[in-house]
């Protein structure tokens, strides 16, 4: 059984669009808050959290709702189309809002937006999994998260192209990336027909479902199949590790979420960068990442996801650390963030197969769900918390507050006892990008 990966490359087309829609969401949207309505930080902290807030409902439950949908084209795909629609529609009329200096209608288009993205997240997100045979999916994950990567990258360019000019720059900003959302669901919705690619995948794994039932016997020794198949609590030691663990997520998710969300602010307030300058360093960042996969990779194959994580939580404080040095604009910052990419793919990477490691096989998706929960609030959080110390005592603070949630994410890591592993080696480089964010 192989994976088609020309397949595989459309379905990540919903991906890619969503990546893309985050990076400019994340990095613009502060910018006209403040620029535009002068809003301080804390306000822009809240309005920022929304996505976030959304998510915690509409993730779970868009999801839940398209697996009972039976349509034509499918399940996933009404979602999709639909949603993409919407957003791509309300998303062309932000800096409309934004050029007459509309709060009230800003703030409602914006709401729009967020639902929107919430209502097809999911089920793109799930369309994976319902067209790729289960053996396969990690391989599959891999191209979804490089799409992804590409989408964000797509958005960091044009930023850095088309920014300029004031509401004329952020206007082509937004159409630049709604053309990318429109032809990318074009395009996935004309090579992928879910609904029959959907019957030819359930009747190859109802060929494939004996094989895999054996193995998983085979996996349990004598007597403790019984007992993984029982709904009972984890071991106090194990959940002891899993609630640190989850404590490390929620800290380094404070850290980075508070620098992703203010840097672009940042550079303009502190080293006195023109509009789209923070692209440099977050394009960087990422693209040190994605080449990073393959030797954290081998690195965890060796040494084990816990000390990798640890690993990379270093890299990362010390990156923040070395950010409160520059009083103005250097080249080495993009080394600095070069290093803030690696550290984040480092325990972006193992974090999640750590957590679901801690629980019995009928729990992954639960234990997941509480893997995002956690990462969410986090991220709804440090944008209130961050931005109220940027706005009544210095931007300066940005990289302190990180690195001190950072060096917190460190000592919790530290005392995680459980749910280490050293992965089995992959069978080919590519499947070193699956990952979660």
């Amino acid at each position: 059984m192989k994976l088609n990966y020309k397949r595989t490359f459309f379905v990540g087309l919903a991906f890619l669009s969503i990546c893309a829609f985050w990076q400019m969401y994340d990095n613009v949207i502060p910018l006209m808050l403040k620029k535009t309505f002068g809003l301080g930080e804390t306000v822009t902290g809240v309005i920022m959290a929304l996505d976030n807030v959304l998510a915690l409902f509409l993730l779970p439950l868009l999801g839940a709702l398209s697996d009972k949908v039976d349509t034509p084209i499918g399940k996933r795909t009404p979602f999709i189309i639909g949603g993409t629609a919407v957003a791509v529609i309300a998303v062309l009329f932000i800096p409309m809002a934004n050029q007459r200096q509309n709060l009230l209608l800003f703030i409602l288009l914006l709401f729009v937006v967020l639902f929107a993205m919430g209502i097809y997240r999911s089920p793109a997100v799930a369309l994976m999994p319902d067209l790729t045979p289960k053996p396969l999916r990690s391989k599959a994950n891999a191209v979804i998260n490089l799409m992804g990567a590409i989408g964000g990258v797509y958005t960091l360019i044009m930023v850095k192209l088309l920014m300029h000019g004031g509401n004329a720059g952020y206007f082509k900003v937004f159409l630049a990336v709604a053309a990318l959302m429109v032809v990318s669901v074009i395009v996935l919705v004309t090579t992928i027909k879910e609904k029959k690619l959907s019957e030819e995948i359930k009747a190859a794994e109802a060929i494939e479902e004996a094989a895999v039932t054996n193995r998983k016997e085979q996996d349990l020794p004598g007597g403790e199949e019984s007992k993984q198949a029982a709904k009972d609590k984890i071991p106090k030691e194990v959940r002891k590790s899993l609630l640190l663990l989850l404590a490390s997520i929620f800290l380094w998710f404070t850290a980075y979420n508070a620098v992703t969300t203010a840097f672009s602010r940042y550079v303009e307030v502190v080293w006195k960068l023109k509009p789209g300058g923070f692209t440099d360093a977050l394009l960087v960042a990422t693209v040190a990442a994605i080449v990073s996969y393959i030797p954290i990779g081998q690195i965890a194959s060796r040494f084990g996801r816990k000390k990798t994580i640890i690993g990379g939580i270093i890299l990362m404080t010390v990156s923040y650390l070395c950010g409160t040095l520059f009083v103005e604009y250097s080249f080495l910052i993009n080394i600095v963030f070069a290093f803030t990419g690696m550290g984040w793919a480092a325990i972006n990477v193992n974090s999640l197969p750590m957590v679901v490691e801690m629980c019995k096989n009928t729990d992954i998706g639960k234990y997941t769900g509480i893997y995002y929960t956690t990462s969410m609030s986090a991220q709804i959080i440090t944008p209130i918390v961050s931005g109220a110390l940027l706005e009544n005592i210095s931007y300066r603070t940005l990289f302190p507050y990180a690195a001190i949630f950072s060096i917190a994410s460190l000592c919790t890591m530290l005392f995680v006892k459980h749910g280490d592993s050293k992965p089995v080696k992959k069978a080919s480089a590519l499947e070193n990008f699956d990952a979660v964010d």
